[in-house]
């Protein structure tokens, strides 16, 4: 099986100062084929590791399943091997279960997974509106300010990864009533950490994942902020700033985006009802219109 991690010899060099030879932590990164009933359907470049939550959480996302049974079964393809005749671990056949309509094999990768695709941003959000399953704007949930700007810090103790290598996106799911993290997932991919994420909720039946946080170590973008509202996300929380189609996409479909999540700051792009105002008063919240 492939590693998180890789060795490397490296030169470090300080100016004024005799260069040195040493061996660092590289996150790994390597190519994923996901096939859904035996067709090709998308090469993602991550880091190997939780390879079936990657690929029910980008299924998910592209609206072709939205429960656990109808992800029937996974393996890697014993033809994909290397030089040396070993199994590279790098394509992933997924069999839908009977019933459950595969993905049009005669269109290439969506373009919703995708945030270079074209296609205007009102297309986007319509396309993303129609596939969803679970509607995000009737979440009730609120979330406490004071609570909300504890995750930062739970997310980056949480990475195991990241503590080797530097290296490393973080996508942490976390209940939002109660600020418990339930899943953490790394990735040299912010997409990738994210359909982690989602293909675990999956697997334990909770979709749609309703009252919870996602919190990412990156900015959000379009994409990510799709992936959540495929998932019943209401919330998405990003330590960097968003993109204007993620703000956008958020104010039309109802969902709360958080960006700047550091210390007792963060600025909401959208959705500034679900944050709890008193609680605010006491963090610095700026409401971005």
């Amino acid at each position: 099986m492939s590693r998180i991690t890789v060795r490397r010899k490296v030169v470090r060099l300080t100016v004024g100062q005799n260069p040195t030879t040493r061996e660092d932590v590289l996150a790994a990164e390597e190519p994923l084929e996901i096939r859904v009933n035996g067709r090709s359907l998308a090469v993602t470049m991550r880091t190997p590791g939780n390879d079936y939550d990657l690929a029910a959480g980008f299924l998910v996302s592209e609206g072709v399943i939205t429960r656990g049974e109808h992800f029937f079964t996974a393996r890697y393809c014993a033809g994909a091997t290397d030089d040396e005749g070993e199994n590279t671990y790098n394509v992933l056949d997924v069999s839908l279960a009977p019933g459950v309509r595969p993905p049009d094999p005669s269109l290439e990768r969506s373009f919703l997974t995708t945030s270079s695709c074209g296609l205007c941003g009102k297309a986007s959000i319509d396309a993303v509106r129609t596939k969803s399953s679970f509607p995000v704007a009737e979440d009730p949930l609120r979330v406490s300010a004071e609570l909300l700007i504890t995750f930062p810090d739970a997310l980056r103790e949480a990475q195991a990864v990241f503590e080797k290598t530097g290296g490393i996106h973080a996508a942490a799911l976390f209940d939002g009533a109660t600020g418990r993290m339930l899943v953490l997932r790394e990735d040299v991919g912010r997409h990738n950490a994210v359909d982690k994420v989602i293909g675990w909720a999956l697997k334990e039946n909770l979709l749609p994942l309703s009252g919870t946080v996602l919190m990412v170590s990156s900015r959000a973008s379009f994409e990510l902020a799709q992936k959540a509202m495929m998932a019943g996300i209401p919330v998405l929380a990003a330590v960097s700033a968003p993109s204007s189609l993620a703000a956008e996409f958020a104010a039309e479909v109802g969902m709360t985006l958080v960006g700047f999540l550091r210390g007792d700051s963060m600025v909401i792009y959208a959705g500034a009802e679900r944050i709890d105002s008193e609680s605010a008063a006491r963090s610095r919240a700026v409401i971005a219109g």
